[in-house]
Formats: structure tokens, C-alpha cells, sequence
């Protein structure tokens, strides 16, 4: 976890100065007031409405407290998601609904130099690199953005986003060099033209900030020029950034999301980033070293099938709260406060404008502590699970004159919808919540749930629930003097998860019931809802006043009118149908790997006989650069064939290589396997290296003694795969780096051949260099007639080398269904192979099978599946080291998910075998 933030004296002696002027972009004095000028902080107030390209000019600030927009205050919960880790344009809109809907107001985007950048001054942004269409698709779904364009952006991708041919061209990355500066200022220049269409400050989109990848003071000096040069006006972040901003790393589940993103809260922070709301897929060879699995982040509070996840109901209560309650939107220190039992840290913080007081209280010990906290000059008691965190407040106004007095439960949203303040507060289940109002007038409550209880003493109403398992818990609260009523809703996580606040032009909505709210439109006396079931559930709405009327995804839904002033649906909504995906089978199979042959032709490949190198590895003293990148292969599987003469003799060959996590090589002599080598791990942040030691098989010896002419022109086969570059040093040497032999000292002259052209629609990162790859094996329409036919992909025999499989499948959901598909792919106990899954001839990522595991599920994203009807191609490569079966153990569809609902998809191109 890293906190970026400057203390008030900091902040003050750093006014009007160029640091400052960097970070908002413009006049600090002016910009900064509320459009009334009047002088001092800018007051606590309502936030400003959800965002959209409204074509009007917008005023973007702020000051030591929060961001501040067209003069009103903006506490941002912004998740990060990664466009290029969905590659499925049409899906774009359904994350950004969710995410929408889980709470965040801000969307923070990396892109990925290397996946638009096939080669210098080549640049591609159609398709799924559409960085228009993302921009776009933000605004129409009404979230900022925080736009991230790098250069180097980090984020588990292959150098660090840093395209590959980087890699051999002249000048340091992320340094003043002028021969890198020339390269990414062609990379900014063509995101900025396209980020400069779509900014908030112009009304033309929602771009708030925009983060800079600045190498020191003076690089951040002239790249700010460049950017105010390419029309961008809204604030700059950047590493001396005036402005609290959070940058947490990944948390592992809900209680260590909780703790760290309520521990920012307590600092202060009001620009939050959630690291990641979205996990991804890291499909083809885009990630790093660090992070190997196609699976980007499994513990994100949305999965890379688009399902929520334990950590998303921390998440949802903390975003709606800085949503729906601009309070903590300005908090300052305020006298600190001890918990009775010191295994409790507490940290009281205040806002000086409307009196609420929070308590963040923080348990580090691994078991539960129960202790007493003084809020609002009351000993209250609370306990906290280990490792965890709460939140409490004191003198919250929740309309019509009432206040908390304290509480042992977390406010999650205040509102007011119609004639109506509604309130929710949340707890663990099992947990009784025990809340305490000031009340000035004696109230009227309502037990609308058989679980509340409730007293009233001495102008303070107490009201006790005890949290069921996804159950919300109602009360009513009327009063004399006030035509207001409250109503105040107590729910466990799970049902935090089905309560959607919403935003219209109108007034806003609360939505109880559905597994997503997606959108909301009111027509008259009729609100119309769209959103997501999973289950039958029911649908509750509190709406403005005059509607009478609901839709839910297009169909009427017979109301009544509830004692707690909802309109309560007569019967539940509908869950999703269920679904049967079919079995795969109808396989063909052939084995590849021609290029081990003595007599394969290798004409065309490229020489490797250069003795300079771009990398920062030394070239081995005495041998030619057999570094990959040098040759222009960047991504995937290399191939090498050396020719040896005057390997009479021959008895021991050994291979250094050079691998991001996860390597392997394979090696033949004139066509007879030597064996296969992987370096030490799975996992690693940067670059393995190793020795591959073959000593020439006895028989294979026995042979070359009799042929007369074994040493006289002999070939020596080597295929080496994992050629990720790392993150902190992109330019590590990738493939082989020299070789070594014993009983003989040959004359070596040696090929290299990779990936063969990037894929001009799926981009540089989709295919590497084996056979089947650069001759369309994994792409629709490849004519498989002549393959063999089997029943399944594991029944091959044992050999070295590399093994493809294709089949053909249909699927055929409802159009109204969303439906998450995965292919389970399992290699069985002891198994050692490595599989590349293509969907469609999209590469979803390699399956590393080097012992006993789970089996794993790759995520099938709709529109790269065709999930109406259509035929889907299923190809996979697979590398047997010649212990096991060529073959996998499991290969079949499984449901991840369904939804009744989700959002139109558009197939995604998938061009088949040019003829």
C-alpha cells in the first residue's frame, strides 16, 4: 500500500508554485472557489450529479480536502479496469454498469502501449484496442475516467505494456533519452488526440484526470508541456501531486479491503483506487513474468467472468457512502480516542462544516475483539473480526432533524427519495446492530420486520436488529413535526448487495431485490428498470413521488404499495433458465514440430550471426547473438536450428536460456529428442535463467559412431517458449543464449525463426512461432479434413514436441440470458505439458501443467464466443516433454455464470486461414 499525500503547511508553502500548476492545470485562486467566490474552503454540500458528455463546460480543481467539480465537492471511488484484459468491445458497457452499480463513480484505465504497437510508428486502435469506443461507452454508463497512457504502466503486462520492439531500437526507456523521448512521444501523441475528445472540463466526454509516467522533475516539466500542447486541460496526477490519492496494491478478501481502504479514509484520502475492480484475462502472451496465469486477479471484487466476488460488498457500502454522503468528503484530525481494550486502533476524524464525526476502528490481531469505543460522548460497544475494520459515525444528519448519536454499524447511504429519507447501515450477519438517533421530537417508529425492536428515552431513539444472512430489516420513523418519514434499512453483506441507489434527473431511486441494477428511466407515472437476476427474487422500489407504475426489463410488474412506502412487487422476478452446455467432442489431431528434422528446409529464416546486441545481457564471449528480440521476435515460442560441423564425438550438449517465469526448452539432434529442460519455479518477477545439460542417449551415440558422416553436418533443434519480458528490466535477453558442447567443438551456424507477421485483428501478442501457429492451424477455416479423428484430446502418444487438436462446437443461450462459458482444462496427476487454448483464433492464454493441480478455467468472453447458435473453433497446441502423453487429462465448457439480463454483444472479428 503506498499513500501519496502532503501535510497542510506542505500543501500551503506549495501554492502557486510549478509542482502545483502541474497537478491542476490552470489557476489554483479562481479555480479552486465555489462560483460564488466566496473566500475559504469550499463548503460541504451536495455532490455533483453523475457525468455524462453534456456538451457544457466543466470547472475541475482541488484543493487539500477532495476534488472539487463546477464548485462542489467529489469524494472519487474510482476501480481500475484494464480495456485490453476484456477483449469483447460489447462487454466494456457491462463492467462499467456494474461497476457503476457496486458504487464507483471513476473508472482508472491503463493502456497497454504494445498491444496497439505492432512496430515503430505502426499504431492500431480498432477493435479491441478502441480506446474511443471505451471512452465513449464510460460516458454513456456516466463514469469518470482516470486515464493512465503510460509509456510504462506496470499492471502484470509483458515489459510493463513497453512494446517489444522497443527492445531493439536504440535508447533507455523511462529516461530523458532522446531516442526513447521520440518513440513515446509518437505513443502520446496519437492517445491524446483521441483523450482530448472526450474530457469533462470540454462537456465532450468524462475524462477527469490524467496520470503521468514522468521520469524525474525534468521529464515531468516536459511532458506536461507536451500534453497542455496536445489539448489536454484537465488535472495532472503524477508522484508530486499535491492531492491525497491512494494507490493500493491488491488485497486478498474482503476484511483486508475493509481495512486498507478504510484506513485511507482515515488519513483523509478522498481520491480512492481500488486496485482492481475488474480482474481480466491476461489472454495471448500478454503477462508479465510476475504475473504468469492468464488469471489476472482472482481475488477482484469482480471476476474476470463478470461475477461479484466476497471482496464486492465492502466495496459497494464504501463507494455508495462517499456516493450518497458528502460528509467524508472533509474530514480533519480530531482528538484522538482510545478503545478500552489497546488490540483496537482507533482514529477519530471530523468535518467542520456539518458535525459528523467518524471512527475508523482497525483490529490488526488475528482473533475477534469486543471492546468499548467513546463516540459522541458515549462508551459504545463493538466488535471488530480479526484482521478487519468498521467504520462508525456520530452526528450524521439523516433528514428531518435527526441525527446519529452513535451506532455499532456502518453507514452505507443516506438519500432522499420522494417524500421519503431513507437510511441503510451495515454489519456482519450475526451481528446485532444496535443504532441510537437524536431524535428533538418523540418519533412515531414501525416495526415493518419481525426482527426489530425499538425504545425511545430521553430524546434519543434506540433501535435494535439482529443481522440475518442476507436479510433486510425495516423500521419506520415518523414524526409530529415533520412531514418527512424515515426509513431505516439494516442489512448483512450479502444483502448490501442487492440494495441499488440511483441517479436520475427526476430524483433518486433506491432498488431492493435484483442480483444488478443496471439502468433506470422514468416515463411519466412508470419506472422503467433494467438490470440482472440470478435467482427468483423480489423487487422492492422507492421512487419520487407520482410513480405508480414498474417495468423490469421491459415487462410490467403488478405492484402494491408497502408499509414501508416501496412499491413492492405481487411476485418475484424470474432467475435465469438453466443452461447445458454441450460436450466437446468430434476432435482431429496432428502432431507438428517439423522444424526438429534434419532435412526441414530453413532457408528463409533469419541468420543469427550478429555479435551486438541491444540487450543489457552480455553476449557470450565467443558466440553470436541468439537473443530473440534481436531478431525481431518479441512474443511466444522461438525456434533455432543450429548446423554443426565437426561434431564427431559429440557426447554432451548444454543450452543457456533466458525466460520470464514458467520457461521451457526442448531440444533435438538430427531429429532424436535430447530431452526437455524448465527453469527453476513458476513464479518470478523478472528473468530466469538456465542450463539445459543433454547428454547425447547411448543408442543415439551407438548411431553417429557408425554413420560416416555424422559429424559433418548434423542439426541441432531447440525451441524455447516463454519469451515474457520483465517489468524492471525489458530489454533481459529472451530465448537462447549460447551453447556449449562436450567430446566435440563443432562450428555452429545458426537460424532463428518466430511468430510469423502480427495478426492484423488480433494483434501482435496473439500467436508466437510454432508451426501450427504461423501456418493457421489455430484459426477458423483451416481445412483439418486430413487430421486424425479422435474422440478426445488426451489420448496421443508419448512424445516430444508439439501436438494440436481441433474440434468445432455450438452453443445456443437465450438472447436474453448472459452466460459466462469457461474451458476447464486439466492435464491429470503427475502430467507435464503445456497447452495454448485459441477460441476462434484468439490465443485466451497457455495452460502450464507441471504436476499435480486444479484444473484450470479459461474464461470464453462473449463475442469471441458465439453463444447464439453459431459454430465456435477450439484448437489447442500442446507441448508433451516426452515423459507424458501428448495430450490433456480434461478438456470441458463449464457455466461460470448466468444472469437473466446482462447487454447486447457484438462478435468480435475473428478472421479465419487466408486461402
Amino acid at each position: 500500500m503506498e499513500l501519496s499525500r502532503l501535510g497542510r503547511r506542505a500543501f500551503s508553502a506549495l501554492a502557486g508554485t510549478t509542482v502545483l500548476g502541474l497537478a491542476l492545470g490552470g489557476s489554483v485562486s479562481s479555480r479552486a472557489l465555489p462560483r460564488s467566490g466566496a473566500r475559504g474552503p469550499v463548503p460541504t454540500g451536495p455532490p455533483p450529479g453523475p457525468p455524462g458528455a453534456d456538451g457544457r463546460r466543466h470547472h475541475i480543481a482541488l484543493d487539500r480536502y477532495s476534488l472539487l467539480v463546477d464548485g462542489r465537492r467529489l469524494a472519487l471511488w474510482s476501480g481500475e479496469m484494464h480495456p485490453f484484459r476484456l477483449p469483447s468491445p460489447s462487454l466494456w458497457r457491462d463492467v462499467l454498469q456494474k461497476m457503476r452499480a457496486y458504487g464507483y463513480n471513476a473508472v482508472d484505465v491503463r493502456l497497454a502501449w504494445n498491444l496497439h504497437s505492432p512496430a515503430p510508428g505502426t499504431y492500431d486502435f480498432t477493435g479491441v484496442r478502441d480506446l474511443d469506443l471505451f471512452l465513449r461507452t464510460a460516458a454513456e454508463t456516466r463514469m469518470y475516467v482516470v486515464l493512465d497512457p503510460g509509456p510504462y504502466i506496470g499492471a502484470d503486462v509483458d515489459a510493463g505494456g513497453l512494446p517489444g520492439w522497443l527492445t531493439a531500437v536504440e535508447g533507455a526507456a523511462r529516461t530523458t533519452d532522446p531516442a526513447y523521448l521520440r518513440h513515446a512521444d509518437d505513443w502520446l501523441r496519437r492517445v491524446n488526440a483521441i483523450a482530448a475528445r472526450h474530457q469533462y472540463s470540454r462537456g465532450t466526454g468524462t475524462v477527469l484526470l490524467y496520470r503521468l509516467d514522468a521520469p524525474g522533475r525534468a521529464g515531468l516539466t516536459r511532458l506536461h508541456e507536451k500534453i497542455r500542447a496536445a489539448g489536454i486541460d484537465v488535472p495532472l496526477l503524477h508522484a508530486d501531486s499535491p492531492v491525497a490519492r491512494a494507490d493500493s496494491e491488491r488485497t486478498r478478501d474482503a476484511a483486508e479491503a475493509r481495512r486498507v481502504h478504510l484506513g485511507h479514509l482515515a488519513q483523509g484520502v478522498t481520491l480512492h483506487h481500488v486496485h482492481t475492480a475488474f480482474g481480466g484475462t491476461s489472454w495471448g502472451w500478454l503477462p508479465a513474468p510476475s504475473a504468469p496465469a492468464p488469471t489476472y486477479d482472482p481475488t477482484a471484487a469482480i471476476d474476470e467472468a463478470r461475477r461479484p466476488t466476497a471482496k464486492a460488498a465492502p466495496l459497494h457500502q464504501l463507494g455508495q457512502l462517499l456516493r450518497h454522503v458528502p460528509d467524508f468528503t472533509r474530514l480533519e484530525e480530531a482528538a484522538g480516542v482510545r478503545a478500552a481494550d489497546g488490540r483496537l486502533r482507533v482514529r477519530h476524524l471530523a468535518n467542520p462544516d456539518t458535525g459528523t464525526h467518524a471512527y475508523v476502528v482497525r483490529n490488526d490481531s488475528a482473533t475477534p475483539v469486543t471492546s468499548t469505543v467513546p463516540m459522541g460522548g458515549t462508551d459504545v460497544e463493538v466488535t471488530v473480526p480479526g484482521r478487519d475494520a468498521k467504520l462508525f459515525a456520530t452526528g450524521l444528519h439523516l433528514g428531518s432533524g435527526r441525527r446519529v448519536a452513535h451506532a455499532n454499524v456502518q453507514p452505507m447511504l443516506s438519500l432522499s427519495v420522494g417524500r421519503l429519507d431513507v437510511a441503510a447501515f451495515v454489519g456482519r450477519a450475526g451481528e446485532m446492530a444496535h443504532l441510537v438517533l437524536d431524535c428533538p421530537h418523540e418519533p412515531w417508529p414501525t416495526r415493518l420486520d419481525e426482527e426489530a425492536a425499538w425504545a425511545y428515552d430521553h430524546g434519543k431513539l434506540h433501535i435494535t436488529v439482529p443481522l440475518g444472512e442476507n436479510r433486510l430489516t425495516r423500521v419506520r420513523v415518523r414524526s409530529g413535526k415533520s412531514e418527512r418519514t424515515m426509513i431505516l434499512l439494516f442489512a448483512d453483506d450479502a444483502a448490501s448487495l442487492r440494495l441499488w441507489p440511483y441517479e436520475t434527473p427526476s430524483g433518486r431511486v433506491l432498488v431492493h431485490g435484483p442480483a444488478l441494477l443496471r439502468d433506470v428511466a422514468l416515463d411519466g407515472a412508470t419506472i422503467r428498470l433494467t438490470g440482472d437476476t440470478v435467482e427468483e427474487c423480489g423487487l422492492e422500489v422507492w421512487a419520487p413521488h407520482g410513480i405508480t407504475d414498474v417495468t423490469w426489463n421491459g415487462d410490467p410488474v403488478a405492484t402494491s404499495v408497502s408499509r414501508a412506502h416501496s412499491l413492492l412487487a405481487t411476485w418475484p422476478l424470474p432467475g435465469v433458465p438453466e443452461l447445458v452446455l454441450p460436450a466437446l467432442d468430434g476432435w482431429r489431431r496432428r502432431e507438428e514440430n517439423p522444424e526438429s528434422r534434419p532435412g526441414y528446409e530453413d532457408s528463409g529464416w533469419k541468420a543469427a550471426d550478429r555479435r551486438t546486441s541491444t540487450s543489457t545481457t552480455p553476449v557470450p564471449e565467443g558466440q553470436p547473438v541468439l537473443f530473440a528480440d534481436d531478431y525481431g521476435f518479441h512474443y511466444g515460442d522461438v525456434w533455432y536450428r543450429g548446423r554443426l560441423t565437426g561434431a564427431e564425438g559429440l557426447e554432451t550438449v548444454s543450452l543457456s536460456y533466458r525466460t520470464g517465469a514458467r520457461g521451457m526448452l526442448m531440444a533435438w539432434l538430427d531429429g532424436e529428442p535430447l530431452g526437455t529442460h524448465r527453469v527453476a519455479g513458476d513464479e518470478g518477477q523478472g528473468t530466469r535463467t538456465a542450463t539445459a545439460r543433454f547428454r547425447l542417449p547411448d543408442d543415439l551415440r551407438e548411431a553417429r559412431r557408425r554413420r560416416p558422416d555424422a559429424g559433418a553436418g548434423s542439426v541441432l533443434s531447440v525451441l524455447v517458449r516463454r519469451t515474457q519480458h520483465a517489468q524492471d528490466d525489458y530489454r533481459a535477453a529472451r530465448g537462447l543464449a549460447s551453447a556449449a558442447f562436450e567430446g566435440a567443438a563443432p562450428d555452429t551456424r545458426w537460424r532463428i525463426m518466430g511468430a510469423a507477421a502480427p495478426d492484423p485483428v488480433r494483434g501482435p501478442l496473439n500467436h508466437g512461432g510454432l508451426f501450427g501457429e504461423r501456418h493457421g492451424w489455430h484459426l477458423p477455416g483451416y481445412d483439418d479434413g486430413d487430421w486424425e479423428s479422435v474422440s478426445l484430446p488426451h489420448r496421443g502418444r508419448r512424445r516430444q514436441g508439439v501436438t494440436w487438436y481441433r474440434t468445432t462446437f455450438r452453443l445456443d443461450v437465450p438472447p436474453d440470458v448472459d452466460a459466462s462459458v469457461g474451458l476447464v482444462v486439466g492435464d491429470g496427476p503427475g502430467r507435464g505439458v503445456r497447452a495454448q487454448v485459441f477460441l476462434n483464433g484468439w490465443n485466451m492464454g497457455e495452460h502450464a501443467g507441471d504436476g499435480p493441480g486444479e484444473p484450470h478455467a479459461f474464461v470464453l468472453p462473449n463475442g469471441i464466443l458465439r453463444t447464439r447458435a453459431a459454430v465456435n473453433t477450439l484448437a489447442l497446441a500442446v507441448l508433451s516433454d516426452g515423459e507424458a502423453e501428448s495430450g490433456l487429462g480434461t478438456v470441458r465448457l463449464e457455466l461460470l455464470g448466468g444472469a437473466a439480463g446482462g447487454v447486447p454483444v457484438e462478435p468480435v472479428a475473428s478472421p479465419g486461414r487466408r486461402r
